[in-house]
């Protein structure tokens, strides 16, 4: 039996799952995220990874590999956390600390990253060679395979997609600068847009409104979401234009990678239609060639908050070559 260890380290909780080479998790652990501890995000993975490998040990598995996914920018060698926005690493010798506390082989791999690889494995890319996974959330992120594999640049740092300027001097975003494709086709787009809307006033707000009590500011995504799935006309509205902003986006993504399949995860892709048809229209107005070349399918990621963890076990697995 094949049996490797996934660990992705979130700002809030640390999910860890013995994974099949199926890409089945078998057994499963958590810690909170004590996110401004470093040492203790370390204790805390330790612990984890300790418990999951007695529990492979029981099934007759050794010494399973491990594969740690986290947020911010991994070296090339799968070594180091170079930043991590979210979690108080800067230059962190992840992988050595782990490898000398527990005794087991450690990678580390970008989260985004190793959700793309579990999605293209045992999800919603499992038929293709090429796709790109965009993770509609707080903010954007992405993964990209190419022929099979993972592409992470020179530096480890590839596939930032949620940063590729899209409006010249437009909002401000979370990294400094302005314009970012997250801050127009993110979750965090959506609140602020429909919370503008609420306190407009707008009468077409109404259901909106009713949502949040007549507080703005007390308005989520989720309700935007279900005022949509009721037919409120004005919350069908916003999540067409997230939808807009997702296929001018990846419009100007196949242009440079021409993916055979877009894989749309993150909260806002449970959405489905109500996101992606707008998406695919805006994606066949902007495609350069559109009409003229193979056109790539929008499809939603199928393993959820699970794929970072499959992802992850499937790269230690393999090397992460």
């Amino acid at each position: 039996m094949t049996l490797s260890i996934g660990i992705d380290i979130g700002g809030t909780k640390i999910a860890g799952g013995l994974v099949d080479s199926g890409g089945t998790i078998v057994r499963r652990a958590r810690r909170d995220t004590p996110a401004q501890e470093p040492d203790a995000i370390v204790a805390a993975t330790v612990e984890l990874i300790d418990e999951l490998g007695a529990a492979a040990r029981a099934e007759g598995v050794e010494a399973p590999k491990v594969g740690v996914a986290c947020a911010g920018y991994i070296d090339k060698q799968g070594a180091n956390v170079l930043f991590a926005p979210n979690i108080a690493w800067r230059h962190e010798p992840l992988r050595a600390r782990l490898e000398e506390a527990t005794g087991h082989a450690v990678v580390i791999e970008n989260d985004a990253n190793a959700a793309a690889y579990g999605e293209f494995l045992h999800g919603g890319g499992a038929d293709v060679d090429d796709m790109v996974m965009v993770t509609l959330g707080t903010g954007v992120g992405g993964g990209i395979v190419l022929d099979g594999e993972l592409m992470r640049g020179s530096h480890g740092i590839a596939a930032e997609i949620g940063h590729m300027r899209v409006v010249p001097g437009g909002h401000l975003c979370g990294c400094g600068n302005r314009g970012c494709f997250e801050v127009y086709a993110s979750g965090s787009a959506l609140v602020r847009e429909a919370r503008e809307l609420v306190a407009s006033g707008a009468p077409e707000a109404a259901r909106l409104r009713e949502a949040c009590a007549g507080d703005p500011e007390a308005l989520r995504g989720a309700h935007v979401t279900a005022a949509a799935q009721e037919g409120d006309a004005a919350a069908l509205a916003l999540l067409s234009e997230i939808g807009r902003w997702v296929g001018e986006g990846c419009a100007s993504l196949a242009a440079v990678l021409d993916p055979a399949v877009f894989v749309i995860g993150g909260g806002l892709a449970e959405a489905g239609d109500l996101v992606l048809e707008s998406a695919r229209i805006h994606f066949a107005d902007e495609l350069t060639g559109g009409g003229h070349r193979p056109s790539p399918r929008f499809v939603v990621a199928q393993l959820g908050n699970d794929a970072g963890v499959i992802g992850a076990a499937a790269l230690a697995e393999r090397g992460r070559a």
